[in-house]
């Protein structure tokens, strides 16, 4: 690739960066939330509302619902935790309508992870706060204009705010891996991140101090 070529397509991923504006999840931006998640910005989103990663097994006691109750019931139990501030993330923006998400957290408010035989393996104990990065999702019209990259990018900024520490992501290594919605290793790399492992086939665990 020639050089004016290259920098022509960071002007180009640095202006789309600047056309969002963010902000972190609350009561406040509650309905923002619910807007894009109500949208079914990408597969599996509405269903699971995100929490996925806030249970290490099952959440709550679904024998028995049908699947909308269930949705219904983690929509609930979502907002729950956000009443609680057990539950962070932040909302990217694109003219005022909510178009991206990237859920982060520490240990206790994301244990998910801890149920993986090879990241048990292989997980470092530290003695300083340890952050999780587990979730991404973009509107299917937004995809592949660094929307993800503006939520991860608040989301450190977020985290450093908050005391800081070791973060930790999980993301795929190739876009077609099921587990898509970690987020890209390539993404993580260009925010500082540092490859620690592979975890299976399609995943590794990357961190970063802050």
């Amino acid at each position: 690739m020639v050089k004016g070529y290259d920098n022509a397509s960071a002007q180009l991923r640095a202006s789309k960066i600047s056309e969002y504006s963010t902000k972190p999840l609350s009561l406040k931006t509650w309905p923002d939330f619910e807007r894009l998640f109500r949208s079914h910005p990408a597969p599996g989103a509405y269903p699971c509302w995100c929490m996925y990663n806030h249970s290490a097994g099952a959440i709550g006691d679904t024998k028995g619902l049908s699947r909308v109750a269930r949705i219904e019931q983690n929509r609930r139990e979502k907002k729950r935790l956000v009443e609680k501030r057990q539950s962070h993330g932040i909302l990217v923006f694109a003219q005022g309508e909510p178009v991206g998400w990237c859920q982060y957290g520490q240990t206790t408010e994301l244990p998910r992870i801890d149920t993986n035989r090879e990241y048990r393996a292989l997980s470092p104990r530290v003695g300083k706060a340890l952050w999780r990065i587990t979730c991404f999702v973009v509107h299917k019209k937004y995809r592949r204009r660094a929307v993800a990259r503006t939520a991860l990018k608040a989301a450190l900024v977020a985290i450093e705010k908050q005391g800081g520490g070791l973060v930790e992501a999980y993301p795929i290594k190739r876009w077609e891996a099921y587990t898509k919605y970690r987020g890209t290793a390539s993404m993580f790399k260009k925010e500082g991140f540092r490859i620690v492992a592979r975890l299976g086939d399609n995943n590794l665990l990357m961190q970063k101090e802050i």
